[in-house]
């Protein structure tokens, strides 16, 4: 199992290079979308949320409502941090169990908090999509109902843009034209399948 963690601040459009990866057919599996099973109804982590945030944080239907949700963690770091720990060790268990049924030639982890959870264990390599802080806050506001306060709030508790940058073994500049992003996954990708041959003792000699 070769597994490149791809991850980016918030609106540095991970969905969009993933979903290039996908074309190729790379298994994706976004770790976001993981977090949302996590507390569905029935799960253990939707009953703890609610016991400790009271019933308001839920819709009619009982569903979790995320807005409300994320509103009150990124006004308070400790709430932050308790639901973290709710929640990462079920989604990263629930993570490694997808990555393991793969069965494309290497997989992809997205995930905005690879770097500052333990998610990037799973993962052998790290690829970054980078974009500049101002379009991460123009494109979230486009795509949320988030105000730009609230925003940069989420941009500041994530691992500041250098660091991240240090960390990874690949950069993509998403603050390019799509032609040209999709250029840098098709590199990228010929190269992960060398990569992968080597981690898995499969290439040639």
């Amino acid at each position: 199992m070769f597994v490149i963690g791809l991850t980016g601040g918030i609106g540095s459009g991970k969905s969009t290079v993933a979903d290039l990866f996908r074309e190729l057919g790379v298994f994706a599996i976004d770790a976001d979308d993981v977090a949302r099973e996590v507390v569905m109804p029935g799960e253990p982590a939707l009953e703890s949320i609610a016991e400790h945030f009271g019933k308001a944080i839920l819709n009619e239907d009982g569903t979790l409502d995320r807005a409300a949700l994320r509103k009150r963690v990124f006004e308070d770091d400790t709430e932050r941090q308790w639901l973290e720990a709710l929640l990462h060790p079920s989604i990263n268990e629930r993570l490694k169990h997808y990555l393991e049924e793969a069965d494309s030639p290497y997989q992809l982890l997205v995930s905005p908090l690879l770097l500052e959870t333990e998610q990037y264990r799973l993962c052998q390599h790290v690829l970054v999509v980078d974009v500049h802080q101002d379009t991460q806050i123009d494109r979230t506001m486009a795509r949320d109902d988030n105000d730009r306060e609230q925003i940069e709030r989420i941009i500041a508790s994530q691992m500041p843009r250098d660091k991240r940058l240090a960390a990874a073994g690949d950069v993509i500049d998403n603050d390019q034209p799509v032609a040209r992003v999709r250029q840098q996954v098709d590199e990228l990708h010929r190269h992960y399948l060398e990569m992968a041959a080597e981690f898995s003792g499969d290439a040639a000699p």
